[in-house]
């Protein structure tokens, strides 16, 4: 099993190698059902890091103050079934193109008074400090048991 970090992406690898005579029947909706079982195990992880009440400190999980980060985590199954993502949700009540989790990741600098801000952003300190990766850590903490529940759902809807 591998967790590769690519970017702001964290992932399970999950390699099932199937061996078997011609005819293989395979029941899709058994791995989407799991699928949803494990997105619900990670959503409810990722929830559980953030739950802790007030604000936060630079390099902890982002607190809970008005429950909106919390509430934003959602898991969506694929239509095929074979891919689950669990991340925050933007509701649409949520207006402009800024969402604040991703500022709660990066962090935000303060602003440059100068014509090139870009040029001097890593020159001028943060006036919100990057938080840590909750979603990253709740698939982490999740990894074993992801993994062993979509091995044995894919068992299952092989027949064997």
């Amino acid at each position: 099993m591998s967790s590769p970090l690519s970017g702001n992406q964290a992932s399970v690898d999950v390699n099932i190698r199937v061996t078997s005579p011609d005819g293989i029947i395979f029941e899709k909706k058994i791995v989407r059902k799991a699928m949803g079982i494990v997105g619900r195990e990670v959503q409810k992880e990722a929830r559980g890091l953030v739950a802790h009440g007030g604000g936060s400190h630079p390099g902890e999980y982002p607190g809970t103050v008005s429950g909106f980060l919390s509430r934003s985590i959602a898991y969506k199954v694929s239509k095929p079934g074979f891919l689950v993502v669990v991340r925050p949700q933007r509701p649409s009540a949520f207006g402009g193109k800024e969402f604040y989790p991703y500022f709660l990741h990066y962090g935000v600098h303060t602003a440059s008074r100068k014509k090139s801000h870009k040029k001097h952003a890593a020159d001028t300190a943060f006036r919100v400090a990057p938080r840590r990766n909750y979603m990253s850590d709740a698939l982490e903490n999740k990894s074993a048991r992801v993994r062993a529940v979509i091995t044995a759902a894919v068992k299952d809807a092989l027949g064997a």
